[in-house]
């Protein structure tokens, strides 16, 4: 039987499968905004605005009291363009699809996925306010559970699509933890996607090596910030007193006096709220910028009260003390997205592919300076926290 040579739609098929299997932490957030860039040739920049769930006060008694509804939104920006370079033969065109997935496919499709989450993980933790602090010991069960805690404090969805993503060292501390607790089951099993280690405590468990390794600020977290304002203040900033220390994008801190309230009661739960850093600070700092924003008062309303005056700003962690950071999340926590790159004509071959929201495209040319075929195959992404109240960080190690 004569050889058949593999066309441009079981490459990428198959590249896409891989993909996938190499996906565990992309793979396990909200892509349902893909189709939003589809067919529009999106260009990098190109931004999606993205409603979030409105939220209401109630009242008592019979009188209507009538209240606006406020919608509150975010974005989700086309920001990065990967591809990964290579050259075949028409001989290794003729190999079967298994051949020549392991030849190219495999290591093609490894660093493609590795740079995607890397980029993704990296970003996104930083916005993720709420952490369980553990810095310099190790992750146990029970670190587990307080994740768990906080999640189901900001009413994450009770449903199946939690999930751990532990850096090698958490992973290693909590299996030895649980010897021979862990059961795979067939639909998250490590056949389907890497790094699957079992289900347990309403999370999804996955080993990911691009997890990050995050260095606080030279602040002592002792409250050597103190707030600088005659009247309460709200909002995404605080004026402050000039501290001793810095503090870095991604450091988790607490404000004296400012705590979390019950998302749908607002009553006050009696614990601190926790804040992220968005722009690193320094010793000379007046200004510190967060999220979340502090919300006082109406439907979104986050905090107990606004920050007084001269309330300590406690950081959460050590003292320019580097940790590991393993990652706690509800689907909807974060998003990504791919658009459809413009397929050219005249080459060789050419095409595009979607597969659960993921747009691949695969182009080989000749190459009239080097007299050889090149390929590329390329992806256009984005991705941002669109809803981090639904995450968590482990801090740990």
């Amino acid at each position: 039987m004569a050889n058949t040579l593999l066309t441009t739609d079981k490459i990428l098929r198959e590249s896409l499968r891989v993909l996938h299997a190499k996906l565990n932490f992309i793979g396990r957030v909200n892509r349902s905004y893909d189709s939003s860039f589809a067919n529009k040739g999106a260009q990098i920049g190109d931004t999606l605005r993205i409603r979030l769930p409105a939220q209401y006060e109630v009242t008592d008694g019979a009188v209507l009291t009538a209240q606006d509804t406020v919608e509150k939104n975010t974005s989700l920006a086309i920001t990065s363009r990967k591809h990964v370079g290579a050259k075949f033969t028409d001989e290794e065109l003729q190999m079967d699809i298994d051949s020549f997935s392991e030849l190219h496919l495999e290591p093609a499709m490894s660093v493609l996925a590795a740079k995607a989450e890397s980029d993704m993980i990296n970003s996104v933790y930083k916005q993720v306010y709420n952490q369980v602090n553990n810095v310099a010991s190790d992750m146990t069960y029970k670190l587990i559970g307080n994740g768990r805690k906080l999640l189901v404090d900001n009413l994450v969805p009770q449903d199946n699509t939690v999930t751990a993503c532990l850096n090698t060292s958490d992973n290693l501390d909590l299996n030895d933890a649980l010897k021979g607790l862990f059961n795979p089951q067939s639909t998250i099993g490590a056949n389907f996607r890497e790094g699957g280690i079992g289900r347990t405590s309403g999370y999804s468990f996955f080993e990911n090596t691009h997890m990050p390794r995050h260095t606080t600020g030279t602040d002592d977290g002792t409250g050597d910030y103190l707030t600088d304002s005659a009247t309460a203040q709200t909002g995404a900033s605080l004026t402050i007193d000039t501290g001793a220390g810095t503090m870095t994008a991604g450091d988790v801190f607490t404000v004296a006096g400012v705590n979390r309230v019950h998302p749908e009661t607002k009553v006050d739960t009696g614990n601190l709220q926790q804040f992220v850093v968005t722009t690193a600070i320094g010793a000379s700092a007046t200004t510190i910028t967060f999220t979340p924003e502090i919300i006082a008062t109406g439907p979104y309303q986050n905090v107990s009260n606004g920050a007084a005056n001269n309330q300590a700003l406690t950081k959460v962690g050590g003292n320019a003390a580097a940790h590991d950071v393993s990652l706690g999340f509800h689907r909807d926590a974060f998003a990504f997205a791919t658009a459809d790159l413009p397929v050219p004509g005249g080459m060789d071959m050419a095409g595009r592919k979607v597969m659960d929201g993921i747009s691949m495209r695969f182009v080989r040319g000749f190459d009239i300076v080097n007299s050889r075929f090149v390929s590329r195959f390329d992806i256009t992404y984005g991705f941002n926290a669109i809803r981090p109240e639904l995450a968590h960080r482990w801090a740990n190690n």
